[in-house]
């Protein structure tokens, strides 16, 4: 059973130059399906790709259930991005997908291999979701762990949302799910 499916497209640009068969790309893949690189090779093969000659030159035709923010996919391996994808362990952990679909929202890919690469499965170790938070929950939330001593007939007065923008300024961001921190 795969815990996230991360779908790909895969073309080759000398089939796509050459509007041969393939030029529209590979079956849908999911990456969590596969455990290795060669094995995605060989399922390109099985495909009639010619991966040692016209189709050496492979990228990302298409890619569902990610954020739409990576569009930029002519420039990616498919092989680095599956690797990468791997070595993080968001294929197989239902948690790490879902900070990194929260991280790729507010940073870019190119940030999140380079995190991967530094730091490979833990790269997620320095990320907290505060999924469904709003500024003023993230603010309260602050506020109750840090054990601020107030007058519970002040706490009425007090501007929670100021409180979580101010606290997290250096790094937490809004997301379209909540608050990612991310400590740098």
């Amino acid at each position: 059973m795969n815990i996230t499916e991360i779908n790909v497209i895969i073309g080759s640009w000398g089939s796509y130059n050459a509007c041969n068969e393939r030029a529209l790309g590979s079956k849908w893949l999911n990456f969590a399906d596969y455990d290795s690189w060669e094995d995605i090779e060989e399922e390109l093969k099985k495909q009639s790709f010619k991966l040692d000659g016209i189709d050496e030159e492979l990228f990302i035709q298409d890619i569902e259930d990610f954020p739409s923010s990576c569009t930029n996919w002519d420039d990616m391996s498919p092989e680095k991005l599956f690797n990468t994808l791997k070595y993080s362990r968001v294929c197989d952990e239902a948690y790490k997908y879902e900070v990194m679909q929260a991280y790729l929202k507010v940073c870019s890919l190119s940030e999140f291999i380079e995190l991967v690469d530094s730091k490979g499965s833990r790269w997620d170790d320095d990320i907290h979701l505060y999924k469904g938070y709003s500024w003023e929950e993230y603010g309260r939330e602050m506020f109750e762990c840090c054990e601020i001593q107030i007058d519970e007939k002040l706490l009425n007065f007090f501007d929670f949302e100021a409180y979580g923008k101010y606290i997290g300024s250096d790094y937490a961001e809004e997301y379209s799910d909540g608050i990612i921190e991310i400590i740098r």
